[in-house]
């Protein structure tokens, strides 16, 4: 398999591929010359910047490519530029592969002359921190002006690869509206229109997906042809050019704490190199600026994390601004800010970068291959195999292999059964955990160790608590896997058996298929089926048939219920099985050897449901595009979007499920609206709510969820001397009651639907302080109880409010329910092991 992902060629459409030795046109238009405005005057609309940049390459075709590497969900191109020195292009091809060469990602040795460092910038990842996309165009023309000794100094010893605009449709987002509503004349004033950008705003992608927290997910179209390219070339340095509040100055590196420990000491020593160049051009201009605050280096799917645990040397960039400003603001200290000023800002950076680079070019290249020597003899971190039960499970390992694949990660299977002291991620203890011949084995010997350890790692080590995200993400966590991380190497096949392809045979004569209930891919085969008017049934409790046992949730396919299909019928649901890699049994009965018949009340019909899901002012952008997304892309079943602004008018008979993501319902569930939501849940609608929407429903009329009751027990009493609280320590004050994305191994039970598929316990990522009491009168599917570990960092006072409490629940409102989560099972579209769960609300609960 790494041979096959290490076959790397280009893909896409590229201009500008010959790389014949030529003089530039001495007539090279400038930006303001090509799009016939100043830069900083407008802001410029995707398909602009795509024609000048082709422009560029169409005039330098010995020192410049251009490479489509993809589009995004809207069919706008993504595009690479590379530039070099004229003799660096000549043998580009051999630069690349001697740097994967140097990396142990391609077999051989490096060939050639003096290896130059590769340097990638990322502009405008944000769509509404629009203003990377404009000084970009600028950093382009002086990379490639002849004239200018200095760049072309740089060019000797670098290769520049720019991605001039990674979300090209949240820029549009916000260029088209800012240039519809801008007075003539800017307007300055904060309270102007056109510094009041509406909702969703152009942060995010498409789906409203934030690409800066997806870089290692790659749950996203733009992240992942990104990623395959990065794959390709793998760079020395990655910068990410970024926006903030309008008042800050800009930052730069050296990055703030925590820095995770993966990070070697010439990647902390190049953070300050790399600010040391940015000083020297900010203080030349008497621009303000920070440092080492804020923007940690420590969550693993941001641009300048995923790049570091790969080697390189990645950071942050941020200028003031962002969707606020336009092109002219007032700050609140009464100064303005300009789009003029701001281009100018991220236009030295990227040039102080480059120099950077360009000076320690030997330094980082030999920096860069000792990263990788290290990864493969002496790893990172205290593990050095992990191993996970493939028997049962070949849903989850298929999308773990699946992702590990995109990562280059390689793996392999166990060759024989054992068991040794290892981290159980099942019960979060170090202990005896045996293995079975065939489970998966991913060593910690391989070039991409550290990127692997940091992911897998049980507890991600914080040095400091103040941080930017999230403090765990194990992928063991994340796909909700069975296995363990252990010290010492497990001895692993050398190649990975070839996978059987499932072919299900049709059975003329068969009574049912059935399937079994495990993960996504089930409810894929599920939405299949239905969107086919496939009929569906469920077993709400266990039974075994031919020797075989099938847990609550199984899928059981009758053809009673189905002779309208007629011959269709085996066909439709075998193929639709092949597709998706699913193993069907088949039965010539309707009796079961234990369990319920296929009669009985315990079998259930799937109803397929009418999906609704809320959308607009109120709403989180982000949470409604994580379910979006969901249906859209990753189970493929239709919903229908329903927006907050005529919500009230919405006819709610017509729909099975109403989803209401995490958000603010205060304006948009009046009184009289929200009585009318109950009344139709009390008529047998479903309503799914989801974070901070359970929040609001908490304490209303006819809602089984209750809020805890604040403490009181100390609140009249005056604090002594040594309770005193001291200013400089107000940040890590304020976070003593926070929780920052941590994973708490929560109680299920498994008995409800909300739970089919699981054990008795789930790794959820909790990201509330506070969780409601247990539930009266209701099911309370999923709970945190006292003392329960957890995995990331929990704020000293947020413990009480956590314990004991409810995180998933079902209420029976007459005819209906109302399925309560408090964990985001869908959060970036990367906890794998939650979307069944989201599934089971939608498509099990209440049949």
């Amino acid at each position: 398999m790494l041979k096959s992902l290490l076959k790397l060629a280009f893909v896409g459409v590229i201009w500008g591929m010959s790389l014949s030795i030529g003089n530039a046109q001495s007539a090279l238009q400038t930006p303001e010359q090509f799009l016939g405005y100043r830069l900083g005057d407008q802001f410029t609309y995707h398909g602009r910047i795509v024609d000048y940049v082709q422009y560029l390459a169409n005039q330098n075709q010995g020192k410049m490519q251009l490479q489509t590497y993809g589009h995004t969900y809207e069919k706008r191109p993504l595009l690479l530029a590379t530039i070099s020195s004229p003799a660096n292009m000549q043998r580009l091809e051999e630069i690349r592969t001697n740097n994967l060469k140097n990396a142990g990602l391609l077999a051989g040795q490096p060939t050639g002359g003096k290896q130059p460092a590769i340097v990638w910038l990322s502009y405008n990842i944000h769509g509404n921190e629009s203003v990377s996309s404009e000084a970009v165009l600028q950093v382009l023309y002086d990379l490639l002006d002849t004239k200018n000794a200095q760049t072309q100094k740089w060019l000797e010893n670098t290769v520049v690869i720019i991605d001039p605009c990674v979300n090209p449709d949240g820029r549009d987002r916000y260029t088209m509206w800012y240039n519809r509503v801008r007075n003539q004349q800017p307007n300055a004033s904060p309270w102007s229109w056109e510094h009041q950008e509406p909702w969703p705003g152009g942060r995010p992608n498409h789906y409203y997906f934030d690409l800066n927290r997806d870089w290692a997910w790659q749950t996203q179209i733009e992240s992942q042809q990104r990623a395959a390219v990065y794959n390709q070339w793998m760079p020395q340095l990655h910068a990410d050019f970024h926006e903030q509040g309008v008042d800050n100055p800009y930052y730069f590196a050296p990055s703030a704490k925590p820095y995770h420990d993966a990070i070697t000491p010439w990647q902390r020593e190049f953070q300050g190199i790399i600010g040391e160049y940015n000083r020297k051009q900010f203080d030349k201009n008497n621009w303000l600026y920070f440092t080492r605050e804020r923007f940690d280096l420590f969550y693993p799917s941001y641009g300048d994390t995923w790049p570091t645990y790969q080697g390189a040397i990645a950071m942050t960039y941020e200028q003031g601004g962002s969707g606020r400003a336009g092109v002219v603001i007032q700050k609140s200290d009464g100064d303005s800010l300009t789009l003029a000023q701001r281009i100018a800002h991220h236009h030295a950076a990227s040039l102080a970068t480059v120099e950077a680079i360009s000076d320690k070019v030997d330094k980082v290249v030999s920096e860069f291959k000792k990263f990788y020597a290290d990864a493969q003899i002496k790893p990172f971190g205290q593990y050095r195999s992990y191993v996970f039960k493939t028997k049962g499970e070949e849903g989850r390992i298929k999308e773990l292999t699946q992702y590990l694949d995109r990562q280059q990660i390689t793996y392999g299977y166990a060759k024989a059964g054992g068991s040794g002291k290892g981290f159980n991620y099942g019960t979060g203890k170090t202990e005896s955990v045996k293995y079975e011949t065939g489970d998966l084995v991913i060593s910690a010997f391989q070039p991409k160790s550290t990127l692997l350890n940091v992911l897998f790692e049980p507890n991600a080590r914080l040095e400091d608590s103040v941080t930017y995200d999230i403090t765990a993400w194990s992928l063991p966590y994340a796909y909700a896997l069975k296995g363990a991380a252990f010290t010492n190497r497990i001895a692993m096949s050398a190649a990975q058996p070839a996978a059987a392809k499932v072919a299900n045979p049709v059975t003329p004569n068969a009574y049912a298929y059935i399937a079994h209930w495990h993960g996504v891919q089930d409810i894929k085969f599920l939405s299949a089926l239905l969107k086919s008017k496939v009929r569906v049934r469920y077993s709400e409790v266990p039974f075994e048939l031919n020797k075989e046992k099938y847990a609550p949730g199984t899928l059981i396919i009758t053809r009673t219920g189905n002779e309208g299909l007629r011959e269709k019928f085996d066909q439709i649901v075998t193929h639709a099985a092949d597709s998706l890699g699913i193993k069907l049994a088949s039965s010539t009965t309707g009796f079961v050897t234990r369990g319920a018949d296929f009669g009985s009340s315990s079998i259930k019909h799937i109803k397929t449901p009418k999906v609704a899901v809320l959308t607009g002012e109120g709403v989180s952008a982000y949470g409604f595009g994580e379910i979006w997304h969901y249906f859209e892309q990753q189970v493929g079943y239709p919903i229908t979007v329903l927006g907050t602004d005529y919500f009230a008018n919405v006819p709610l008979h017509e729909f099975d499920v109403l989803i209401l993501p995490t958000g603010s319902y205060g304006k948009v569930l009046d009184e009289k609206t929200l009585t009318k939501v109950k009344d139709w849940v009390k008529a047998g609608g479903k309503l799914i709510a989801m974070e901070t929407a359970v929040n609001f429903l908490a304490d209303k009329p006819d809602f089984a969820v209750k809020k805890k009751a604040a403490d009181t027990t100390n609140a009249k009493k005056a604090p002594d001397a040594s309770e005193l609280k001291k200013y400089a320590n107000r940040e890590r004050e304020s976070i003593s009651e926070e929780v920052q994305g941590s994973v708490f191994r929560i109680s299920l039970d498994n008995t409800h639907p909300l739970a089919f598929g699981y054990g008795t316990t789930y790794p959820a990522l909790i990201r509330t302080n506070a969780l409601p009491h247990y539930m009266r009168d209701a099911w309370n599917v999923g709970t945190v109880k006292q003392g329960v570990a957890a995995t990331g960092f929990v704020g000293s006072k947020a413990t009480a409010k956590l314990e004991n409490g409810m995180v998933l629940g079902v209420q029976e409102m007459g005819r209906g329910q109302v399925v309560y989560l408090m964990d985001n099972p869908l959060f970036r579209a990367f906890w794998q092991g939650g979307k069944l769960l989201f599934g089971n609300a939608v498509f099990l609960v209440g049949q």
